[in-house]
């Protein structure tokens, strides 16, 4: 009966719910805090974790898709039925306050540093404090949202950036065309990851860094949220349906197929190549029999291998491919696939894969132009908040008119201290440092984004990809 009541009464879509939008327990909070609390400032930071750096991104989205909207009665009514069956309170004269005296518009005031800047680990990235007194527990509140917002895109355009760092020091070695980097890294996530939603943050968040993507709703949301009308590009290419659906003894002709289909001169292809035997079709079909219309075609035609040890099969297929069609040797001693052919790894692809693959292909004599890569759950899926061990604490509260220091420091686990008071960032000789809002004064680089309901920056995906590609 109470589900069925319950249900009966929602008249919001839950789920775009901000009131609804934490952890249970955050709805007994507001009761929790000392009496004469008037103000609540947090902050967001990666605590270290993987990496020493991190590409800052995404809370643009969140905060165009959640906090720009005002909340509503029937949001208010809603989330007191929900919690009343749930078993939790409901701060509910909170949030009517906020709907009567600031017409639905959350009193918060959100500084973050410029999305797209490369931030070492350790350091403040966002800051949130409400802006009116009766609302000092709304910055709590919005915690399990706004860490959500932050630490999932934070981390996987970090994943995407440290690749292209790999990819970079490889093609600074072995290749004489740096710029070829922005397609080396393609994005084959959208089916891997959790939801349509992961898919287009996560798909974004890896646009910052390339520009090859299939996951189309990664394209959209730059779109959406950053003004980017086309963001990232992808190729005609093969899956294994396409091709064994032509059956085994007509391997051929379903490449063939490929090459009448797409080719043409500059355009790109890629064929799955390993449906039966890799090899074979890389040495006979690829490079005899199908080995002259390659070359007419006009087109590059990118083998993909899908199966086996990925820091050895691609490596096989370029200097078999090699061995049928040529190659040139750069001004750097590196050998180059004639044109028509590369190669390009799905398959176990990962920041250490992509690493072993290049080292292999230069300890051979190979450049790194000859492969690209495309990662699917090792971008967007087979990373957690720990991976970066992003954390969401507050740091200082005004408590009787008085500004007090709060901090955690468990003596079980000192890794898990936290900073104190209201922080500011600054850059000093090279170095970024955390350091008191006072100290840092008008140098702090944490920019005010968000305040009561209005967005104060809007960051093109131009300025962003900018910043990140500045970064070293």
């Amino acid at each position: 009966m109470t589900s069925i009541a319950l249900s009966a009464a929602v008249t919001t879509d839950p789920l775009c719910n901000i009131l609804l939008n934490v952890d249970s327990y955050k709805a007994s909070h507001p009761y929790q805090y000392p009496p004469e609390t008037t103000h609540i400032y947090s902050y967001i930071e990666s605590r270290g974790g993987k990496w020493d750096r991190a590409v800052f991104f995404g809370l643009q989205m969140f905060l165009k898709e959640y906090l720009i909207k005002p909340i509503t009665q029937a949001m208010i009514d809603d989330a007191e039925s929900f919690w009343q069956a749930h078993g939790e309170p409901f701060y509910r004269e909170g949030w009517q306050h906020i709907l009567d005296a600031h017409q639905g518009y959350l009193p918060v005031k959100i500084c973050a540093v410029p999305e797209g800047s490369i931030i070492p680990t350790g350091n403040v990235m966002l800051s949130v404090i409400n802006t009116d007194p009766k609302c000092f527990w709304l910055t709590s509140a919005l915690e399990t949202a706004l860490l959500r917002a932050v630490w999932y895109p934070t981390t996987v355009a970090t994943n995407s950036w440290q690749c292209k760092q790999v990819i970079a020091k490889y093609l600074d070695q072995t290749s004489d065309d740096v710029g070829q980097i922005a397609f080396k890294l393609h994005d084959f996530g959208a089916r891997g990851v959790s939801s349509l939603e992961s898919a287009a943050i996560g798909g974004v968040a890896h646009l910052v860094n390339f520009m090859g993507t299939d996951t189309v709703s990664g394209v959209l949301a730059a779109r959406k949220y950053y003004g980017e009308e086309m963001a990232g590009f992808s190729i005609p290419a093969a899956e294994h349906s396409t091709m064994t659906s032509w059956g085994r003894d007509h391997e051929a002709d379903a490449y063939r197929n490929m090459i009448r289909q797409f080719g043409g001169a500059g355009k790109l292809v890629a064929v799955v190549s390993d449906s039966y035997d890799l090899y074979h079709a890389v040495d006979h079909i690829w490079g005899e029999e199908l080995r002259q219309e390659v070359i007419d075609s006009g087109a590059t035609i990118v083998v993909r291998p899908d199966s086996g040890d990925p820091a050895t099969v691609p490596v096989d297929c370029v200097i078999r491919l090699g061995e049928k069609f040529g190659y040139s040797t750069n001004a750097k001693g590196y050998r180059v696939l004639a044109p028509c052919v590369r190669v390009i790894q799905g398959d176990g692809i990962n920041i250490d894969t992509i690493g072993a693959i290049l080292k292999n292909l230069a300890d051979q004599g190979w450049a790194a132009d000859n492969i690209a890569f495309g990662m699917g759950g090792g971008l967007l899926q087979q990373l957690n908040r720990d991976t970066l061990k992003f954390a969401m604490k507050c740091s200082a509260a005004k408590v009787g008119g008085n500004w007090i220091d709060v901090y955690k420091d468990p003596v079980t686990d000192h890794g898990k201290l936290s900073k104190r008071g209201r922080l500011g960032l600054v850059l000093r000789d090279g170095v970024y440092q955390t350091v008191s809002e006072d100290e840092a004064g008008e140098n702090t680089l944490l920019e005010p984004v968000f305040c009561n309901g209005k967005l104060l920056r809007d960051w093109t995906f131009a300025e962003i990809r900018a910043r990140a590609d500045k970064a070293e």
